[in-house]
């Protein structure tokens, strides 16, 4: 599980926001990875995110 497979599950869904715990189910692996990839997404602004209100939770959507 790469940080591709979550940038390309997110491109599939444009428009949608998830968190990291909806990812890691959708795509069948551990939430830690998922959380891994899409830390590393953020950094490179590839990804955007906000917060759901709920501490160190937040949503994932495609940055067109």
């Amino acid at each position: 599980m790469g940080q591709q497979e979550v940038f390309d599950f997110l491109k599939s869904h444009p428009r949608q926001w998830f968190t990291s715990k909806e990812i890691s189910k959708r795509l069948k692996t551990s939430i830690g990875s998922v959380t891994n990839n899409l830390a590393k997404l953020r950094k490179r602004k590839e990804v955007s995110f906000t917060t759901t209100g709920n501490r160190n939770e937040y949503k994932y959507c495609y940055k067109k």
